[in-house]
């Protein structure tokens, strides 16, 4: 059908409203023009992890139901969820290797004053310079900038992305900035020491599993037919983190760290609402791209994954 202009944009569909389960009931509709860029880059991803060769995940059984604020979940996996990584590859592809340097900065409670030190703005600089270096991010820039939503400069690029995901902004009421979407999305903090906010990213979560921080507790699938495949990029995920619970998590598994910086922060520009919920086929996987926007800095940002094309959507 002939799509009106402008509806592409992020900010087309879903954030017009309050009540985003009735928009949700009412079916989505597929976001065309977010879709093509995000694929691109999909297909421009030359760092990503491909599993069975450069990782191995073991999905197991399936999650129970936990309630919102419960620490207890039955374990329906006993192994870990990541069998093998290549770490080699994490060591020596840059833009992995400075993105796990930026793991280990950051203190895990929220509603404690981060402490941001010239070395580690030194480290955060030099991950974005290492992301920006490769084709993901240029694809990006271009296409930002084409839109006019970030300067055509490269430092003003990276000073733009540094705003959004690195700037610190309090989440815990007057308790000092204790919080950066970098830390939330990437990184992983608590809530008053009891629900698991943000950790949606699989670097991360193998390296904590690893620690034995975290539990993979199982897979949360639509329904009992949707066993994910172990080469499946996108999971969503049950897990417990240092004794807490995360009934629900989605990640994608085994992309660079460029390519979810990217997704996410083109999201993150093309609309202004406080939640943007974008529907996009990207590859095989069916997903919807929720951003959550703090003032001008990043809140959160997760895939949630509606099916991939094995698994046909009902």
């Amino acid at each position: 059908g002939v799509k009106a202009e402008g509806a592409s944009a992020c900010h087309g569909y879903f954030v017009l409203s309050s009540e985003p389960e009735r928009i949700m009931a009412s079916g989505l509709v597929m976001n065309e023009d977010l879709s093509k860029i995000l694929n691109e880059l999909w297909k421009a991803d030359e760092n990503r992890f491909l599993p069975g060769k450069d990782y191995q995940i073991s999905v197991q059984g399936k999650a129970s139901y936990v309630p919102a604020g419960s620490n207890n979940a039955k374990d329906n996996a006993r192994r870990p969820l990541f069998s093998y990584v290549n770490e080699e590859r994490l060591r020596t592809i840059k833009s992995f290797s400075a993105f796990t340097a930026l793991l280990d900065n950051y203190e895990m409670s929220t509603g404690i004053a981060e402490v941001v030190t010239p070395e580690e703005r030194a480290e955060n600089s030099r991950f974005l310079d290492a992301i920006l270096g490769t084709k993901v991010m240029q694809i990006t820039h271009q296409y930002l900038a084409g839109k006019n939503l970030t300067s055509a400069d490269p430092q003003g690029f990276k000073q733009h992305l540094y705003d959004i995901w690195f700037q610190l902004y309090s989440r815990g009421g007057n308790r000092g900035r204790d919080s950066s979407g970098f830390e939330h999305v990437f990184v992983g903090e608590t809530k008053r020491g009891r629900e698991i906010m943000g950790l949606h990213n699989w670097v991360q979560f193998y390296l904590q599993e690893k620690r034995n921080h975290i539990d993979y507790k199982g897979f949360v699938a639509r329904k009992d037919k949707n066993k994910p495949d172990e080469d499946d990029h996108v999971l969503t995920l049950q897990f417990s983190w240092k004794e807490m619970v995360k009934p629900v998590g989605s990640s994608f598994i085994g992309v660079s760290p460029e390519f979810e910086f990217a997704v996410y922060t083109i999201c993150f520009l093309l609309s202004q609402a406080k939640v943007s919920r974008e529907l996009v086929m990207v590859d095989e996987y069916h997903l919807q791209i929720i951003v959550y926007r703090h003032g001008k800095y990043i809140g959160s940002s997760y895939p949630v994954l509606l099916s991939s094309n094995n698994t046909p959507l009902d």
